[in-house]
């Protein structure tokens, strides 16, 4: 079905390889279009971006373990840690 396919690094020029398995990944996930840099050229554009994501300090609201999470949390709205919010969504 998917070959591995090489392409050009739209930054450095450098010959890749997109193989299969990623095409089948792309697939799966409805990406219409194929990558256009190398790994090293995608993680330098992601580091350039922005850097770490900042992590902020909360308690979780239900079961009130300490967690870390991607928003300033705020005192209107309650902060759930990974495992709360994971069973809040399967009900």
């Amino acid at each position: 079905m998917y070959q591995d396919k090489t392409l050009v690094c739209r930054d450095c020029g450098k010959e890749f390889v997109f193989t299969a398995g990623e095409q089948e990944f792309y697939a799966e996930k409805g990406f219409q279009n194929e990558p256009s840099r190398c790994r090293e050229c995608r993680i330098a554009k992601k580091t350039q971006r922005g850097g770490p994501r900042v992590m902020y300090d909360a308690v979780c609201a239900q079961c009130g373990a300490p967690t870390k999470v991607p928003f300033e949390p705020k005192d209107d709205r309650p902060v759930y840690c990974s495992e709360c919010y994971a069973n809040m969504q399967r009900r």
